[in-house]
């Protein structure tokens, strides 16, 4: 069967045509039209993939489903968008608008979540049931699976790793209203205004200064290639940022006991740079035999992961339900 993977963010929608193997046959991308509140997102969607379907000649029959990964705050069961900033959605019944003008049945869940699930499939996180998944990058997100499930909780917000506070006092105020989050540090975004205010109060000789005043700005990626270089201001921002991340993740770890943990998102790309200090950070936080039987890895699966894990919770949850 052919499996329909859609990672939907705010300025491109992603999507794969991936049969139950992971093999991936196709994937294209098309603009997140956000005119009218996104409205017209969800006929986006079905038309393009009706039109892949007439390409590749699929028949309905051969097509089990659509999967979609989708920011905001979502009904897993139902579906139902309660609110997503950066689309436009409030209280909109994706799956129903999807299943009408698709036809075909469609399970929908948190984008992070989804690559947490890419992840284990197909990544860094294979053969794992037990595994945390981070996003570094404008912000961090994040998801937690347990036994081979998606943790969501109560209402859907489990796995918000972005929003644990790990500055209880004299920390950044957090698009989410609150201050000191792990987001405010740890992101690109966090790590760029940590280095900001390290060049601010500190008048050291830096490479990092260097590119500052040559460009007028930094970037994380900055950051880390002078880190890299051994530069010491970098290099205090850098372990700072992993510091944070450890703390966090050391405290999720001796309460899930995971076997892997998978870094992802475009601070990753930092490498070893990165995951040395984390992995001190999270040996510091955990405990040995939480440390011991767990593994950082950084993800495989780069922009690929959500329309993956997307696939894969079309087969798992539209089969089962076909069993149902």
């Amino acid at each position: 069967m052919i499996n329909i993977g859609v990672d939907l963010g705010g300025t491109t929608i992603k999507m794969a045509l991936i049969d139950d193997h992971g093999k991936m046959i196709d994937k294209w991308a098309i603009a997140t039209n956000t005119i009218d509140n996104g409205r017209h997102i969800a006929s986006d969607i079905s038309e393009s993939v009706l039109k892949k379907m007439q390409q590749f000649n699929l028949e309905r029959s051969t097509v089990r489903g659509v999967g979609i990964g989708a920011p905001g705050f979502i009904n897993m069961d139902t579906g139902f968008i309660y609110q997503a900033v950066n689309i436009g959605w409030k209280d909109y019944p994706l799956k129903e608008e999807l299943e009408q003008s698709i036809g075909l049945p469609v399970v929908i869940d948190n984008d992070a979540n989804m690559a947490a699930l890419g992840e284990m499939w197909l990544g860094a996180g294979q053969g794992a049931k037990n595994l945390i998944c981070v996003t570094l990058g404008t912000g961090v997100g994040g998801g937690i699976i347990c036994d081979g499930e998606i943790l969501h909780g109560v209402s859907g917000m489990a796995g918000e790793i972005g929003h644990i506070t790990v500055m209880p006092t004299d920390g950044a105020s957090c698009n989410c209203g609150k201050t000191g989050c792990l987001e405010t540090v740890s992101s690109a975004t966090g790590i760029r205004r940590l280095a900001l205010d390290a060049l601010d109060y500190n008048d050291s000789v830096s490479i990092l200064r260097d590119i500052f005043e040559s460009k007028g700005d930094i970037t994380a990626e900055d950051v880390f290639n002078c880190a890299a270089k051994k530069d010491p201001l970098s290099s205090t921002v850098a372990e700072k940022a992993a510091y944070y991340l450890g703390f966090a993740l050391g405290s999720i770890a001796v309460t899930i006991n995971p076997e892997k943990i998978v870094i992802g998102g475009g601070v990753s790309h930092a490498g070893d740079t990165l995951i040395d200090p984390l992995t001190k950070y999270f040996k510091r936080f955990s405990l040995p035999r939480v440390f011991d039987a767990c593994t950082i890895n950084l993800a495989k699966l780069g922009n690929d992961a959500g329309v993956i894990g997307a696939a894969w919770l079309c087969i798992q949850k539209i089969k089962q339900n076909a069993i149902n």
